[in-house]
């Protein structure tokens, strides 16, 4: 028996954990249910985290949370539960199975059967965002090498235990060098532990292409967060429907289960939804919790309605589906199938191992690190780069001096277009005369000096370099 918790959620979100919940235990899981509120109410109660902090001790406590969708009211700086949850609990892999239900779903995919393993901590969903100008606001993205290698070899191991053959790492490193740099680098150092599986890397643009176009090209995928958001969602549907999919949410002491899609409060209390989702999560969940025998029950009981052709609103398709039922009848369209398994979709059979195991992150010896000099981030109104440029070269002194300015990452001195258009943020670059050594104090001079003068420093980033690696970009045209 485990103890698990269960929210019900906004919206569709109570309809489908009520056929959820009938559906699992119909088939024999052995459950204890702590029900918790979160949510649209406990937002609108004044709790901008949509939870309350007894909530928090009951999912900590049991370490297994079946979570129906939620609604997050818009503006008035609520916070997603999602986001905030996977981060507090450090859920730091979120996995999504996405295949084809072909011929009983529609697809243009019908031999789709893929893994997005997503990282679900860091990268722009760190969330650290600052107005720095009047035109322009800044979202940190912020990528560690300790999350690069729990999500990677996260992947290797889940591909090397359902009998996956290869794993793809998708990024956008020839752009951000440093950032997704570090993750397909780390990606590259990994994948030489598991020769067993083929490892192959794509820019993520043209790898989202061919998933689109030809997704059986592609088994796991391991992404950075973003782009594992937005991909996971992608390969949802054209799988057949975001609405079929369900994600699992895994840390090292605490997992969540739910459905990929949202509350849908216009279908709510019409017994209209579709449950599939989040008893995808529900199945994920069984497997988790070492109750195998009941996943594969309940997995091949829907996979034979879905072949019955009994469908909700949203897959049914006339001269395909053989039924269009609601909500509730769905769910006993499963139950009554427990037992049987489909005749034309593949039954399944999950792994039956213990769960993944590994190495605690070992901290490297830390590199010799260097400071190079210092980004100015200037909030300047005017529009020529040159007038810019014969201010803040007032803040020249024996030790640093202008070097560079760029507006958005673009070079526009020296030797900048007058074609390039400027907005009212710059980056004032600083580097040693003649090759000197650059303090701490030589930065501090200089923000002295540019308060002096009346220039408006909004940040600052030293230039480091690792080990004689200089580790910063340089302008876009430099």
């Amino acid at each position: 028996m485990t103890r698990i918790t269960v929210a019900r959620g906004d919206g569709i979100g109570p309809e489908i954990m009520d056929a959820v919940l009938a559906i699992i235990q119909a088939a024999g899981a052995q459950l204890e249910i702590d029900e918790i509120e979160v949510g649209e109410k406990v937002y609108l109660a004044g709790n901008t985290s949509g939870i309350a902090k007894e909530s928090w001790d009951i999912i900590r406590r049991n370490k297994v949370f079946l979570k129906a969708p939620i609604t997050t009211p818009q503006g008035g700086g609520y916070k997603s539960l999602n986001v905030t949850t996977r981060k507090f609990l450090g859920l730091y892999a979120n996995i999504r199975p996405c295949f084809s239900l072909h011929p009983f779903v529609q697809t243009k995919h019908p031999d789709m059967d893929l893994v997005i393993i997503r990282e679900n901590e860091e990268d722009l969903y760190a969330g650290i965002e600052h107005q720095q100008t009047d035109e322009v606001v800044q979202c940190l993205k912020l990528i560690s090498r300790p999350g690069c290698e729990r999500i990677i070899r996260y992947a290797f191991e889940y591909a090397r235990q359902y009998g996956r053959k290869k794993v793809t790492c998708f990024t956008k490193d020839n752009i951000m060098k440093q950032t997704d740099g570090l993750f397909h680098k780390v990606f590259d150092e990994i994948a030489q532990l598991y020769p067993d599986i083929q490892n192959e890397h794509w820019i993520v643009d043209i790898g989202a292409a061919k998933m689109a176009d030809t997704p059986e090209a592609f088994d796991v995928i391991v992404v950075p967060n973003l782009y594992g958001d937005v991909l996971s969602d992608v390969a949802a549907q054209i799988a057949g429907s975001v609405g079929l999919a369900g994600s699992a949410n895994i840390g090292e002491e605490c997992a969540m289960f739910e459905a990929i899609h949202g509350s849908a409060p216009r279908r709510a209390g019409q017994n209209v939804a579709n449950p599939s989702g989040l008893l995808q999560g529900a199945v994920l969940m069984l497997v988790h919790i070492g109750q195998t025998t009941v996943a594969e029950k309940v997995q091949n009981a829907w996979l034979k309605t879905i072949e019955d052709g009994i469908h909700t609103y949203d897959i049914f398709t006339e001269g395909l589906s053989a039924k269009k039922v609601g909500t509730r009848e769905f769910a006993q369209a499963v139950i009554a199938n427990l037992g049987r398994q489909p005749a034309r979709l593949r039954p399944v059979s999950y792994a039956r191992g213990a769960r993944f195991s590994f190495p605690k992150y070992v901290r490297r010896t830390p590199a010799k690190k260097e400071l190079l000099g210092v980004d100015l981030f200037v909030h300047w109104s005017g529009t020529n780069p040159d007038e810019l440029a014969a201010n803040i070269k007032k803040l020249d002194n024996a030790n640093l001096r202008l070097s560079l300015i760029t507006n958005r990452g673009i070079k526009v001195f020296p030797e900048g277009f007058p074609e390039t258009f400027c907005t009212d943020h710059w980056r004032c670059r600083f580097t040693p005369v003649n090759g000197g050594n650059v303090t701490k104090q030589h930065i501090i001079d200089l923000l002295q000096a540019a308060n002096q003068f009346g220039i408006d420093v909004i940040k600052t980033e030293n230039l480091y370099a690792f080990d004689g690696k200089p580790a910063f970009s340089l302008g876009q045209g430099q």
